[in-house]
């Protein structure tokens, strides 16, 4: 029977697969991200604007809290770097008609004081430039790394306070995609755009003002060219930015389908999925080659057709000074200046070709600041998930008894512990900590108004084993996921030794459970590093003894370093066996009062189960437990077991009682019925 439960749950597995594969072409094009809906069935937030209003203000509140000085001395330095360039420009004007030219007429030797002067000012200006700019890149490297440092440190700080609910509904990749592509976006913007834009801004400025002080007519000219420039960046750059965006979403949609795939390529391999693994990927990859290619071909035609424009604007102008110089005509300045010189022509030149080339830079950083926004405004909506809900105020504590039996509470570990309860009066009481679990008529639903439980009334007094059978989707690890409150009941009432679960804090009542899970996680590290994870300040020595009490020790000491064999890619070098031997031996070390063992044996041969079977007996002994199987073998012993079907309990009882109905338990012990 129990191989009859396997190849169910494995052909269950092979239709959801193939189903996932048969998912319509034109919908996954139309949308990649639905192949991910219909593999993983997790809701997916839809609709959401790629950049929520006020992202930059708070993206630069958060800055300038981290580095408010540096960011100041990164804008004051920007400024003269900027403005050096256009005052080299303007100071060509000076060159030109106080020196260059006169020098034609009365000689070299009679302008060179004025030559040496006007040269080293513009030496003098260059170097203050070259030093600004050298220091705020040095600077904005530590300000653009530590932003992000923080950002990241932020997120994983919200992440670890999250409901299991969250990661129910988001795809692994597309968490992943803010940690990577969207922070390297933000690296980008903060980096080189921002500044880029900055400084452009202020140099246009500079630039303009001076251009109005040589020549109104000729800043006329500017004026039209850069109008022209401008509708063409708002153009091609909003393209580029709209793409860029597209490009991100589609490249977290891609990363996640790549990570799917690789975390289950057995399954793609043992049913010869490749092909259509492959063509699923195909039309990830379309679409981000289109999303690509639309962003990046609007981006790359901008310069060049920027370029051009600044060409022929360069020449107009050069036509129009000269056509004033030649025709002395009157000019509207604003200082008095009646004619327009070779002097302010060759400046004009020179400001104009860097307004068009500062005009095409700022242009091409549009759309990257739109993806480093977009990619910030996903940074701080993980940031902004509502963490967990924790109201409990109840503590688990070291205890301390008298000999009359009064509690007190210790201030080192005792390895007796005690429920510390404070109440409304301010006096405190301690509670033993015994592992007496008890429901009441308790419903609850993933989703409201789809009820999974259905008025679920149980104890398990201290010391008890309770075992849960069922067909899949019955209810049975729901409850232990309501034991751990990784979801609230709205309905009933679950207690722990006495006291309602909702007064207990979450790392409390967590701490005093420990789960054995039938998909186990192992972490990279040595194997010693995976055991004590149960608990942290546990010695080498305790963990070995809790490796010893799981069965575990034998084969560890066989590995090639022992416990201090290195771990990686989940334990991938060690067998499923001996994997749940080591998740066997951190629920020991972390020697909880309740035990909850989630279909810890389902994927171990017979042999191996003995084993693991053993330890876990072991491991139960002086404990309340939940035992949730599909081998029915390994519940005979329970002192209570619990047959739900639809999210009901249907039976209960011994195994000899419920034997002894006749009824569900019984069709399924003896194989007239099979569990699904």
């Amino acid at each position: 029977m129990a191989a009859a439960q396997n190849q169910t749950a494995v052909q269950t597995q092979a239709v959801q697969a193939a189903t996932a594969a048969q998912a319509k072409p034109e919908a996954l094009a139309s949308d990649p991200r639905s192949a991910d809906k219909v593999r993983s069935g997790k809701k997916q937030p839809s609709g959401r604007p790629p950049v929520k209003p006020g992202t930059f203000s708070r993206m630069m509140k958060y800055m300038f809290h981290f580095y408010k000085w540096r960011l100041v001395i990164v804008l004051i330095c920007l400024a003269v770097s900027g403005l050096s360039g256009v005052i080299a420009s303007v100071f060509l004007q000076t060159l030109v008609d106080t020196a260059i030219t006169p020098g034609l007429t009365k000689g070299l030797q009679a302008v060179y004081p004025q030559l040496l002067s006007i040269i080293g000012t513009m030496i003098a200006v260059y170097a203050a430039g070259v030093i600004a700019s050298n220091i705020y890149t040095q600077i904005m490297a530590t300000v653009t790394q530590g932003t992000l440092k923080h950002m990241r440190d932020d997120m994983f700080d919200r992440m670890e306070t999250l409901p299991i609910r969250y990661f129910d509904q988001h795809l692994t990749g597309d968490i992943m995609s803010t940690y990577t592509n969207d922070t390297d976006a933000i690296r980008q913007m903060i980096g080189q755009s921002l500044p880029m834009i900055y400084q452009t801004g202020l140099s246009v400025i500079a630039i303009v003002i001076s251009m109005l002080k040589f020549s109104v007519w000729m800043t006329i000219g500017v004026a039209f060219f850069m109008y022209v420039m401008s509708r063409i960046s708002k153009t091609f750059a909003g393209r580029s930015a709209s793409g860029m965006v597209d490009q991100q979403k589609s490249l977290a949609a891609e990363e996640g389908f790549v990570q799917e795939i690789m975390n289950g390529q057995k399954v793609v391999q043992i049913f010869n999925h490749e092909e259509a693994a492959k063509a699923d990927f195909r039309t990830f990859n379309q679409k981000l080659f289109e999303d690509s290619d639309r962003a990046n071909r609007a981006g790359f035609m901008l310069m060049p057709i920027l370029g051009n424009v600044g060409n022929i604007m360069y020449i107009a102008l050069a036509i129009l000074g000269g056509f004033l110089v030649t025709l002395k005509a009157p000019n509207l300045t604003l200082t008095g200046i009646d004619t327009v010189t070779i002097g302010v022509i060759v400046s004009f030149l020179a400001m104009t070709r860097q307004l068009a080339q500062s005009i095409g830079q700022a242009s091409m950083q549009v759309s990257m600041i739109a993806l480093g926004l977009a990619g910030v405004s996903r940074v701080f909506e993980l940031m902004d998930q509502k963490p967990e809900e924790d109201d409990g105020y109840v503590e688990l504590v070291n205890a301390d008894y008298d000999k009359d039996g009064t509690i007190h509470e210790a201030d080192h570990l005792t390895g007796k512990w005690a429920w510390k309860h404070p109440h409304h009066d301010g006096t405190l009481t301690y509670t033993p900590q015994q592992g007496d679990v008890r429901m009441f008529n308790v419903d609850f639903g993933y989703v409201p108004n789809k009820l999974v439980l259905h008025d679920i009334t149980l104890y398990a007094k201290p010391g008890q084993k309770i075992a849960f059978v069922g067909a899949t989707g019955a209810g049975k690890t729901t409850i232990t996921n309501l034991i751990n409150r990784f979801y609230d009941i709205p309905d009933g009432k679950i207690r722990y030794d006495g006291i309602n679960i909702r007064k207990i804090k979450k790392p409390d009542l967590r701490r005093s459970l420990g789960v054995v899970l039938q998909d186990v996680n192992l972490f990279t590290g040595t194997v010693m590093d995976n055991i004590r994870y149960g608990r942290l300040n546990a010695t080498d020595e305790e963990c070995i003894a809790a490796a010893k009490l799981a069965n575990a020790d034998d084969f560890i000491t066989r590995l090639p370093d022992g416990y201090d064999t290195f771990l990686t890619g989940n334990g991938a070098q060690l067998s499923q066996g001996q994997r749940q031997l080591i998740s066997i031996a951190r629920a020991a070390v972390a020697d909880p009062p309740v035990m909850i063992l989630d279909e810890a044996t389902s994927s171990i041969d017979t042999r191996t189960e003995a084993l693991v079977q053993k330890g876990m007996d072991n491991l139960m002994k002086g404990r309340t437990v939940f035992v949730i199987a599909h081998r029915l073998s390994t519940v005979r012993n329970a002192d209570a077991i619990m047959v739900l079907d639809h999210g009901r309990i249907i039976e209960r009882g011994s195994h000899d009682e419920l034997i002894a109905q006749k009824g569900v338990y019984y069709q399924l012990y003896t194989g007239a019925f099979e569990l699904e």
